[in-house]
């Protein structure tokens, strides 16, 4: 039974996404009493988020879902700074060409995501380059300047990682704690806001823009964290040997996501079904205590939910049924990554790296000689080896778990 009266903190909380409140009973009490618009930021350093953002995202769904309102806050601003939080070292700068196509790209995902609208609880995007852009350096030293000491920065742990690690950190960087609080300060006086979300990492921020808005308009705002996010045997969420878990279906295949979740581990299912999925509790319950071979199916439902939340259900429809016939019936599917060649034949290793099954001719040669690679079902120990064109199409694969289809035919 949760502690909670609001439906917003009592869903949060029933499927794992609180970790830090800065007012437990002050935020339950504004959010069983009316609408809360909240917000969560997220740079474009990318034209594409990864999962390591979706908790984020879903924290934005679940505030719809009990019908509150989202606030998209995309960093057009602080894009140009860099959050130093979590890095060893500065982040490239973008042109502001990149950052608005970044954002342009990004918007798509949070469309499948949430309900965008004029309506009270509909979502909006906003950028905060709106507002930091068009304030001048010495008002904002004036203005905000004067409600940070140094002692304070110099104590957050994104200054004292570099500090300690004898990484440079730039004035430029420094000031990017500042810019964030003031972000929460405009949008609580500009829409209402009054509440941000963010990562474990992000808690000693958001307290920094509860701060400023307590000193300079004596508002109460409130700050929500989630727990850092990682696998059951440590590693961080989203991050794999091919790299990051893109939920853009332009970097990351609609397939290759549903197979990111189909290859959870044991101990991950529930808590990602929470999590990532909307279906009900009870049911989230009874999939996660399967035992033995029938956890599968459970993993095959959440990477069937997450698949069709991400890109749609026809594309969720079309990678499971891929991967049933390439691992269940041994045949090609139209989800895989596909190599189109008009040659006769290409070297496996070749075929491997531009089918990203392995990132580099060296790692293709070391699987060949350590018996991981297959053409067609069958192990190949020859580097040398060929994929020819004896027929139309070649299954290609690394292990048990990665494949891809030769396709010898016209280009194009």
């Amino acid at each position: 039974m949760s502690q909670y009266k609001s439906d917003l903190l009592r869903l949060l909380d029933s499927r794992g996404y609180i970790h830090q409140l800065t007012d437990a009973d002050g935020l339950d009490a504004l959010a069983a009493k009316q609408i809360v618009p909240a917000y969560i930021g997220f740079d474009a350093t990318a034209p594409s988020l990864h999962v390591g953002s979706l908790v984020q995202i879903m924290m934005l769904r679940r505030l719809q879902q009990t019908g509150h309102k989202p606030i998209v806050l995309m960093g057009g601003g602080t894009t140009r700074i860099g959050d130093p939080t979590g890095r060893d070292e500065s982040r490239k700068m973008l042109s502001d060409e990149a950052i608005e196509a970044n954002i342009a790209s990004i918007k798509t995902i949070f469309a499948r995501f949430l309900k965008f609208g004029d309506g009270l609880t509909d979502a909006v995007m906003v950028n905060n380059h709106d507002w930091l852009g068009k304030i001048g350096y010495i008002e904002m030293l004036q203005k905000v300047g004067t409600h940070f000491t140094i002692n304070r920065m110099l104590s957050f742990d994104s200054v004292k990682l570099r500090l300690d690690r004898e990484q440079p950190m730039t004035f430029l960087e420094f000031n990017y704690m500042i810019l964030q609080g003031y972000d929460f300060r405009h949008l609580a006086q500009e829409m209402g806001v009054r509440l941000q979300m963010g990562g474990s990492d992000q808690w000693g921020n958001i307290v920094n823009g509860i701060e400023l808005s307590r000193r300079m308009d004596a508002l109460e705002v409130y700050g929500l964290t989630t727990p850092l996010l990682a696998t059951a045997d440590g590693a961080k969420m989203g991050k794999t040997a091919k790299g990051a878990v893109w939920l853009n279906g332009d970097q990351l295949s609609p397939y290759d996501y549903w197979q990111f979740w189909r290859n959870s581990q044991d101990a991950d299912v529930g808590r990602f079904l929470r999590l990532f999925t909307d279906i009900d509790l009870d049911e989230i319950a009874r999939l996660e205590a399967l035992q033995g071979a029938e956890i599968n199916d459970a993993k095959k439902i959440l990477a069937d939910a997450t698949t069709a939340m991400a890109h749609g259900d026809a594309a969720a429809e079309q990678a499971a049924e891929t991967a049933k016939k390439t691992f269940e019936e041994g045949s090609g599917g139209e989800a895989l990554p596909t190599l189109t060649l008009s040659d006769s034949s290409i070297l496996l290793v070749d075929a491997m790296v531009q089918l990203g099954l392995a990132a580099s001719k060296k790692e293709a040669r070391r699987l060949i000689a350590g018996g991981g690679a297959k053409i067609d079902g069958e192990p190949i120990s020859d580097e040398n080896a060929l994929v020819s064109n004896g027929k139309k199409e070649v299954r290609v694969s690394v292990g048990k778990k990665k494949h891809g289809l030769v396709h010898f035919g016209p280009v194009g």
